[in-house]
């Protein structure tokens, strides 16, 4: 039996929360050991993204879904070597806000929905 995709948007939620605290303790471009904290807490929102239902996914276009997914691919097994720290700065602060903000609004929207696997 597989979880409720709810499951995974708290997942995501909760690495977020994760990311921030690690934000708060100085610059991941400048300090490698944020930098690696960060690295493998944004393997958490890529990897359950593709958890969610794909139909809820679509009501909410302006999240680039499959590059998400397409991330985690390169977190994980580090296709072009050292990511740079700017770009997961980048990411850290452009485009994890409008994620979390839909994962928000999906639970809100539908909180028991299990079927919506």
């Amino acid at each position: 039996m597989s979880k409720p995709w709810q499951v995974y948007a708290q997942h995501i939620l909760e690495a977020m929360e994760k990311l921030r605290r690690i934000q708060a303790r100085g610059e991941v471009a400048v300090d490698e050991v944020l930098y690696a904290a960060s690295l493998r807490h944004l393997q958490t929102p890529a990897e359950a993204t593709q958890r969610l239902p794909e139909q809820l996914k679509r009501s909410y276009p302006a999240i680039p879904w499959k590059d998400i997914s397409g991330f985690r691919d390169i977190l994980v097994r580090n296709y072009f070597g050292n990511i740079d720290p700017a770009t997961i700065t980048t990411v850290l602060q452009r485009d994890l806000p409008p994620l979390e903000a839909a994962i928000r609004a999906m639970l809100a929207a539908r909180p028991t929905d299990h079927a919506a696997n």
